[in-house]
């Protein structure tokens, strides 16, 4: 008998249908001796539609009463998941966060998960039951409602599983596994049957949706065997086949990992660069332009110092796009006399590229490939970073999806 916990996103949730069917598929897992903790996110477009209504009132709603708005929509999953287990004849029982009680900081709609008390919840799973819990939600040390942001089901998920010391967490999504790069942009894109932690939170760090970074990280800390799978799936297909389906993703790197060099090609089009061009090259300087924009909770990322010529040097980061605006404002108006600089400049339309694998480690030559493909398509790089096992560079916007194909094909990942 293992100890499972299941994760079902708002897709999986979104209908009275899709419910019943999480209901059959747990019912079936439950049948087969599996102690069952079941995780669903609200039903899909609830919480947007939640929080519009706030959002209606005034365009900024205190962020405590977001978080008790927000968590409703997880608890009305939880209780009808729950009636819906009923009806397929098992002993089920809901609890909201508080009352496991998963417990947070008080950092409200960005709360991040200090401690989960899972006394209750093995109580229930030893009598026979089937704990459903809601995720994206916990308590703060005052006693209040504190959500987790935005994708936090899966960490939540996650959390309890290592709480718990569940054998394995099974996050169910509307796809079935983790690709190679988004199967929208290249068809020959292949499901991966396993993937380490290092390297999927590159990949959730570069832009992949399919798990939330959070969770992969609490996942690779706490060593939680955790696996994505589709839950479009006939729910009563044979428990042996399921258990193999999906992708898995896992902390120990065995040796069929070494015949791939690369697992993936990850990308992200919101990306803009910002230049601060000409400033006086000396101690502090980094900390003089980066500092302001750290302190609107801006987000940087690639970062690169050029050389000094006759005592300046240019000084050039991304930022998420959506911050573009707000940096440059910042820069412009505050920084750029402070630090003396000569000019500020900006790019919204970039995209970041990047090539991920555990077999970097070992192998020789990616980045060189990786180089001259561009440069053989006619893509100029405009900014380099990399670490142990991934290589990132810049580029124009209008090039991502000939980069991914290009790259794609030049790493054989199409090929089993």
């Amino acid at each position: 008998m293992a100890l499972i916990v299941h994760k079902y996103g708002g897709t999986s949730m979104g209908s009275v249908e899709r419910i019943k069917n999480v209901a059959k598929r747990v019912a079936k897992w439950h049948k087969a001796d599996h102690k069952m903790v079941v995780v669903p996110s609200a039903m899909s477009g609830e919480t947007n539609r939640l929080l519009g209504l706030a959002r209606e009132i005034t365009a900024h709603p205190d962020p405590r009463e977001l978080d008790m708005i927000a968590s409703t929509g997880e608890q009305v999953s939880v209780g009808l998941l729950a009636i819906a287990l009923q009806a397929e004849g098992l002993e089920a029982v809901s609890y909201a966060g508080w009352q496991v009680p998963i417990k947070t900081d008080s950092a409200f709609t960005k709360a991040r998960i200090n401690d989960i008390d899972g006394t209750r919840v093995l109580a229930d799973l030893d009598a026979g039951k089937v704990a459903v819990v809601t995720g994206f939600q916990g308590v703060d040390p005052d006693g209040h409602i504190a959500t987790l942001g935005r994708g936090g089901s899966d960490t939540s998920a996650v959390a309890i599983a290592a709480a718990l010391k569940a054998d394995e967490c099974l996050i169910y999504t509307d796809v079935d596994g983790v690709y190679t790069t988004d199967p929208r942009v290249v068809e020959e894109a292949r499901r991966l049957d396993r993937v380490t932690f290092e390297e999927m939170l590159e990949m959730a760090s570069l832009g992949s949706k399919v798990l939330q970074i959070r969770s992969v990280e609490f996942a690779g800390k706490y060593q939680v065997k955790t696996r994505v799978l589709s839950s479009l799936t006939d729910p009563l297909i044979p428990l042996e086949t399921e258990m193999r389906s999906g992708t898995l993703i896992t902390f120990e790197e065995d040796e069929t990992m070494e015949k791939a060099v690369i697992s993936g090609i990850a990308f992200q089009r919101d990306e803009a660069r910002i230049a601060v061009m000409g400033v006086p090259d000396k101690p502090g300087i980094a900390y003089q332009i980066l500092g302001p924009v750290a302190d609107a909770n801006i987000d940087i990322d690639m970062i690169i110092q050029n050389t000094s010529v006759d005592g300046k040097t240019d000084f050039t980061f991304t930022v998420g796009r959506g911050d573009y605006a707000h940096a440059m404002e910042i820069l412009t108006n505050k920084v750029q006399a402070y630090v003396k600089a000569e000019q500020v400049r900006g790019d919204p339309k970039v995209s970041k590229m990047s090539v991920v694998g555990v077999g970097m480690r070992s192998h020789v030559g990616i980045a060189s490939t990786m180089f001259r493909t561009l440069a053989e398509e006619g893509i100029n790089i405009q900014m380099i970073s990399t670490s142990e096992i991934k290589i990132s560079v810049l580029i124009d916007e209008k090039y991502t999806e000939l980069a991914v194909r290009a790259l794609h094909k030049v790493f054989e990942l199409d090929r089993g």
